[in-house]
């Protein structure tokens, strides 16, 4: 996803539907410009095998396939993929030819497999506590060893969603995730909160915005 607002109709904002409807209704729905937690904790990283999760219209993973990284994006929105697509054979064959797009429901029956990426990147993977905790368990299984487990998510501080009482239970921290982390096999980089400027929806303005960044290292 993207570090903006998300559709916050409770009954339907993790449906496929609902996304791609939001996304076939406009030219586009994110900046088209990469996370920027995920250029603060990967740009160091030896290049490996990432899976960039959520991926909506690609800026995360073509980020990462510009500097050799061969990504496979994620999502459930049809729409979304073909945007990503799209911009990846924009910036040239060697870019898209590092691009896997996968269209699959994350938060169903989906299993990206054990030890598969040196890099596992879940951007703004805003759901309730069940599908949470099974997703990010499934995504830590996915990291090789010496990779890296990347998560970012919004603090459940924002002024967005103090709007909007309902995303109360899609709100964590950092320590939740780590805690859930077995000891023995991972080394916590970093567990924290940033604050940062971020656009208003409909891009009226800036705000502050509040990120949970987890970033940990798997033995």
């Amino acid at each position: 996803m993207s570090d903006t607002h998300a559709p916050h109709d409770p009954a339907t904002m993790f449906t496929e539907r609902a996304w791609e409807e939001r996304y076939r209704a406009t030219p586009a729905v994110w900046s088209g410009r990469p996370n920027p937690q995920l250029v603060a904790e990967a740009a160091d990283l030896p290049v490996g095998r990432a899976l960039d999760v959520g991926c909506g219209e690609g800026a995360d993973a073509i980020w990462l396939a510009e500097r050799g990284w061969p990504v496979t994006g994620v999502d459930f929105a049809t729409a979304a993929l073909e945007r990503a697509a799209g911009h990846a054979a924009a910036r040239g064959p060697e870019v898209a030819g590092r691009t896997t797009w996968v269209h699959a429901d994350i938060t169903g029956g989906w299993d990206p497999g054990d030890g598969v990426f040196d890099l596992v990147s879940a951007q703004f993977m805003q759901l309730p506590e069940e599908p949470r905790t099974m997703l990010f368990a499934r995504l830590a299984r996915a990291v090789a060893p010496g990779g890296t487990l990347l998560i970012v998510g919004h603090h459940f501080d924002d002024e967005h969603a103090a709007d909007h009482p309902h995303l109360a239970d899609m709100g964590y921290t950092a320590e939740e995730i780590a805690w859930s982390l077995d000891a023995e096999r991972w080394e916590i980089v970093v567990a924290e909160t940033r604050s940062r400027l971020g656009r208003l929806p409909g891009g009226s303005g800036e705000t502050t915005l509040r990120d949970v960044v987890l970033r940990a290292r798997r033995g």
